[in-house]
């Protein structure tokens, strides 16, 4: 038997040099809680994975997955000689059976395969930046474990509902071996897994979950970690039913649940539509991972454009600018991230939208390391015909070969925040190969130059393929131009996005430290309450009743952190009057009022910033009927 080809194929993490604000950006996650949780939190630092006696499941493979790429992307040498001796550590702990990290009987998560499935796709990260040798036999090992494992203990809990994360590593042995036994393991592990698919065909989940309603299949994280199942299993299946069903999932959950930065609601569990029902940061950078894999197999652009959504919106607003804390819950309307009782979280706790080490819970803590480094990671692909696919647009450096010709492209861009990308491509001989470039479907208008000489463009929403014999320098000059849209929203409110980022009121803020008294919690890595200084509940006035508003665009030096409300490299203004009862309920906004809304305040100018410089902020407004009804 053989896998299915997928579409496009990530280069060796090694090709990858990111560039610009990018590297900056992974710096300042390097310096920041990503880079120093081994040195003072001790689910990391003395986790039973590397022979302490804090948390031995699910914390350090999660740590070490997104740790490993961050460190390789920007050479970080002492993080890199860390993780090295952790990974020794693993690799030469490695149980007789197979088992790979802490074994004990008494805890309940003994049983739980969970942590085997993150491991292996954790040691295939390794290799990737590595090379190590010992790491394809640890995973052989590994999965004959689990192969006789199963025999006796089938799946269940976490392990049953994320069955498919196993794939990953299955697949990736079996294209260095070829054994048989490895496609067998993953067909046993599809019987006994949660088949998503079939309960996405007939999905109970279009409500918000109940109070306290718990659940695996709900659970936000699930979903957002399922949604790449259907795409993974065609590998092995061809059945387009398989293929399809990934974008299927992603309607369903966008309808009922969507929110407009590109990922689902869920405070745990699915949670609605409402701009005040949280997202989890696990769910922010395990949509991403899917969509990273959905990319790579299905070769779909609506699929980056919504890549890039979350990337440059949801991702970076739910940490502080300097990356020393988090939130376990962001909100699209969040007027105030505080300690409160009553917030209208279907599951979590009064903690769960502070700023802080680990708010609520500490999976996300262990977890958030993975999202802009995996992200750099997959910028390009290698398309099935020898060619390279510009995938997302950051600035960036590729350096491979294709048929042993070297080959380097450089994309130089303030993109997002900038609409002009120029990319230099350059050869060691004359050679034959496409460039895909993405046409994103929102850049109507987009242009593209080879060497000043304009090209026609094909539409929208596709890849554009510069097919030609390369020599020496090449220079690629394309536009994507960034017009306003609304993103329309329950009950006529509106949300402002352009280009990949979504635009949101900015609010003043005062951050005031809290849990002092708690162990882990001084500085840098403190817990922090922010409070509102400004006024929040605007409506939007909208020019003749009609998107778009008078709206203005202002760009601005580049300045890391370029995520922070103090630098944001693009502003821009809107008019507004204040909705005098749309007004605050136990820490957050009530829901958006019903549009159109009036109010007799008087027009004030907005500013607004992206979604992703800001720590408060509206983002889903109300609508004014109309000018003249609101004088």
């Amino acid at each position: 038997m053989k896998l299915n080809e997928p579409a496009f194929r990530p280069f060796p993490l090694e090709a990858i040099k990111p560039q610009g604000w990018l590297a900056d950006q992974l710096r300042i996650q390097a310096d920041g809680l990503s880079g120093h949780l081994d040195a003072f939190w001790p689910d990391i630092k003395d986790s039973a994975w590397i022979g302490g006696d804090a948390e031995g499941w699910e914390r350090m493979p999660y740590w070490l997955d997104g740790v490993i790429p961050l460190a390789w992307l920007i050479d970080h040498r002492p993080l890199k000689q860390r993780i090295i001796g952790y990974l020794d550590y693993i690799l030469e702990h490695q149980h007789e059976d197979g088992w790979l990290g802490p074994r004990v009987a008494e805890k309940k998560e003994a049983a739980d395969l969970w942590s085997q499935a993150l491991a292996l796709k954790m040691l295939v990260v390794y290799h990737d930046a590595t090379g190590d040798e010992r790491v394809p036999a640890c995973v052989g090992k590994a999965l004959r474990m689990l192969d006789r494992h199963i025999d006796r203990e089938p799946l269940s809990k976490w392990g049953q509902f994320r069955w498919f994360e196993f794939l990953i590593s299955i697949y990736w042995l079996y294209e260095r071996i070829g054994e048989s036994w490895l496609l067998d393991l993953a067909v046993k592990l599809h019987a006994q897994g949660f088949n998503w698919q079939a309960f996405f065909r007939r999905w109970p989940l279009t409500a918000p979950t109940e109070k306290k309603r718990w659940n695996f299949a709900g659970h936000v994280v699930n979903n957002a970690m399922a949604i790449k199942e259907g795409a993974l299993w065609w590998r092995i299946t061809g059945s387009d039913d398989d293929r399809k069903s990934s974008c299927a999932m992603i309607e369903l959950l966008d309808r009922h649940h969507g929110l407009p930065t590109g990922v689902f609601s869920g405070d745990e569990c699915l949670a609605g539509t409402s701009a005040i029902q949280g997202t989890e940061l696990c769910a922010v950078v395990e949509y991403m991972y899917s969509l990273e894999w959905l990319v790579g197999v299905l070769g779909d652009p609506a699929l980056v454009d919504r890549l890039e959504l979350i990337a440059f919106n949801a991702l970076p607003a739910t940490f502080s600018p300097d990356m020393w804390a988090h939130q376990y819950d962001q909100q699209v309307n969040q007027i105030e991230c505080s300690i409160r009782e009553n917030r209208s979280w279907n599951s979590n706790g009064r903690e769960a939208n502070i700023f802080g080490l680990e708010p609520n819970y500490g999976c996300c803590t262990a977890n958030l390391s993975q999202g802009w480094p995996k992200f750099a990671a997959h910028l390009w692909m290698r398309t099935r015909s020898n060619g390279i696919a510009a995938i997302a647009y950051a600035p960036s450096r590729l350096d491979t070969d294709i048929d042993g010709v070297p080959i380097s492209v450089t994309l130089n861009t303030g993109y997002p925040f900038r609409q002009d990308l120029n990319f230099v491509v350059e050869v060691g001989q004359p050679i034959r190969f496409p460039l895909l470039l993405r046409i994103p479907a929102w850049a109507e208008g987009a242009t593209l130059a080879i060497e000043g000489k304009a090209e026609q463009v094909r539409k929208t929403g596709s890849f554009h393929a510069v097919e030609r014999t390369w020599q020496g320098k090449t220079t690629i000059h394309m536009s994507l131009p960034m017009a306003p849209r609304g993103l329309p929203r329950p009950g006529g409110a509106l949300s402002i996005a352009r280009g990949p980022l979504l635009y949101a009121l900015h609010i003043g803020e005062a951050w005031r430290r809290v849990n002092e008294d708690q162990p882990h919690r001084e500085l840098p890595h403190a817990d922090w309450e922010v409070l509102p200084t400004t006024p929040w509940n605007y409506a939007l006035e909208l020019k003749d009743g009609d998107f778009p508003p008078d709206i203005r665009f202002e760009e601005h030096k580049f300045e890391p952190p370029v995520f922070s409300p103090g630098s944001p490299p693009v502003t821009a203004t809107v008019t507004g009057r204040r909705v005098p009862d749309w007004t605050e309920e136990d820490g957050s906004a009530k829901p958006t009022p019903q549009s159109p809304v009036r109010s007799t305040a008087p027009p004030e100018e907005l500013l607004l910033i992206p979604y992703g410089c800001t720590n408060l902020r509206i983002a889903e407004f109300p609508v004014l009927k109309n000018k003249k009804e609101a004088e």
